[in-house]
C-alpha cells in the first residue's frame, strides 16, 4: 500500500521521463533481439517486453486525464500484445501468435497517438506520428498473420513509420517530458 501511495505522489514529469526511459529500453532490447537471435536474443526480448509493460503502465497514467477509458483500452491492447509475444517465445508451435501481437501493439499506438493528439500537454505531431506508426504495426500484424509472405514483403516499409512514431515519443518524453501545468489542468489537480 505504501509503495502504491509513493508512486501516486511521484510527479507526472518524472513518470513521463521514466516512461521514455522504459520505451527506449524496449526499442534497444527489441533491436538487439532482432540482430542477435538465440538465447541472448530471447533474453533481450524478455527484457524488452518487461520494459514495454512498464512504459505502458506509465503512459496509461499520463494519458488517463485525456480519456480514462481509451487510455485503459490502449494499455489493455499493449498488455495483450506483450502476452502474445511472450507466448510465441515459449510455445514455438504458436508462430502466428507472435505476428498477431503486432496488431495489438498497433491498436495501442493508434490510441496513444490519438490521446497525445488530444492531450495539450504533449505535441500533436508526436501524436500524429504515433498514430501513423500504430496503423503500420496494425497492418504488419494482420498481413503477417493472414499471409506471412505478404507480411515479409511489407515489413521493411511498415517498420519505418512504426519506428519513427515510437522513437519520436521516446525522445520527447526523455528530453522534454510533458507540460506539467497543462497535464495538471487536464487531471484537475490545479
Amino acid at each position: 500500500m505504501e509503495i502504491t501511495q509513493r508512486i501516486a505522489k511521484t510527479s507526472p514529469q518524472f513518470k513521463a521521463r521514466t516512461a521514455g526511459f522504459f520505451w527506449l529500453m524496449t526499442i534497444m532490447g527489441g533491436s538487439l533481439a532482432l540482430f542477435v537471435g538465440g538465447d541472448l536474443g530471447q533474453a533481450a526480448n524478455i527484457v524488452s517486453t518487461v520494459c514495454y509493460i512498464a512504459a505502458t503502465l506509465l503512459v496509461y497514467y499520463l494519458l488517463k486525464p485525456v480519456n480514462r477509458s481509451l487510455s485503459l483500452l490502449a494499455a489493455c491492447f499493449s498488455l495483450v500484445g506483450c502476452t502474445l509475444g511472450l507466448a510465441r517465445m515459449f510455445l514455438i508451435v504458436l508462430a502466428q501468435v507472435g505476428t498477431i501481437s503486432f496488431a495489438f501493439f498497433g491498436l495501442h499506438c493508434l490510441l496513444v497517438g490519438y490521446l497525445i493528439f488530444r492531450s495539450t500537454f504533449l505535441p500533436r505531431f508526436v501524436g500524429a506520428l504515433m498514430a501513423i506508426g500504430g496503423f503500420g504495426w496494425l497492418i504488419l500484424g494482420l498481413s503477417s498473420t493472414l499471409s506471412p509472405a505478404l507480411g515479409r514483403s511489407l515489413s521493411p516499409y511498415i517498420l519505418i513509420p512504426g519506428i519513427l512514431g515510437e522513437v519520436s515519443l521516446t525522445l520527447w518524453l526523455l528530453v522534454k517530458g510533458i507540460n506539467v501545468t497543462k497535464w495538471e489542468e487536464k487531471a484537475g489537480v490545479l
